[in-house]
C-alpha cells in the first residue's frame, strides 16, 4: 500500500473516532446560558475567514462554466472508458494498457472536482445564517467555539 494511501486511512480513522467519542482539539469552555432558555437557544459565530469567504465570492460567477467544464469533461471520460472496452472487445482479449488513460483521467477530474467544490464552496457555506434584526455573517456553531453567541432559535434563518 502507497504512503499516502496509508496516511489518508489514519487520518480518516483518527478523524471518525475524534468525533465518535468527542475528542476535540480545541478548549471546552462553554458559553453560559440559562436553564430556562438553554432549550430554545442556538450558537452563533461571526465568519471571520479571511481567506475562504474572499475566494468563493470570486469563483462564483463562473459556477455555471466550472458546472459545464465538468460535465463536459465527465463526457470524455465516458467515451474514453467505451472506446477502451470496445477495443478490448474487437481483439476479443483483455489488454490492461489501454484503460491507463481513462483512468489517470478519471482520477485528475475527480480531484479536480474535489478541489473546486471546497473553493466554491467553503466549509461557511453550509452553516451560514441569517439573524433576525442583526446584520453580518453567522454561522451555526457550538457552544464551545470561540466567540460563540447564543440567541433565541427562532431569530436563526437559513
Amino acid at each position: 500500500m502507497k504512503p499516502t494511501m496509508l496516511f489518508s486511512i489514519v487520518m480518516l480513522t483518527s478523524i471518525i473516532l475524534m468525533v465518535a467519542f468527542g475528542l476535540n482539539l480545541s478548549p471546552d469552555q462553554s458559553v453560559a446560558v440559562s436553564a430556562a432558555a438553554a432549550p430554545n437557544a442556538l450558537y452563533v459565530c461571526p465568519t471571520k475567514s479571511s481567506i475562504w469567504d474572499p475566494l468563493a465570492s470570486g469563483f462564483a460567477p463562473f459556477t455555471k462554466y466550472i458546472v459545464i467544464g465538468f460535465f463536459f469533461a465527465v463526457i470524455m471520460l465516458l467515451f474514453s472508458w467505451g472506446w477502451a472496452m470496445y477495443q478490448n472487445l474487437l481483439k476479443d482479449k483483455f489488454n490492461r494498457d489501454s484503460f491507463k488513460n481513462p483512468w489517470a483521467l478519471t482520477k485528475i477530474t475527480f480531484w479536480a472536482f474535489v478541489i473546486v467544490l471546497l473553493l466554491v464552496h467553503t466549509p461557511n457555506y453550509y452553516r451560514r445564517v441569517q439573524l433576525t434584526g442583526v446584520r453580518g455573517d453567522w454561522v451555526l456553531c457550538e457552544s464551545n467555539t470561540p466567540g460563540a453567541r447564543p440567541v433565541r432559535a427562532d431569530a436563526v434563518h437559513r
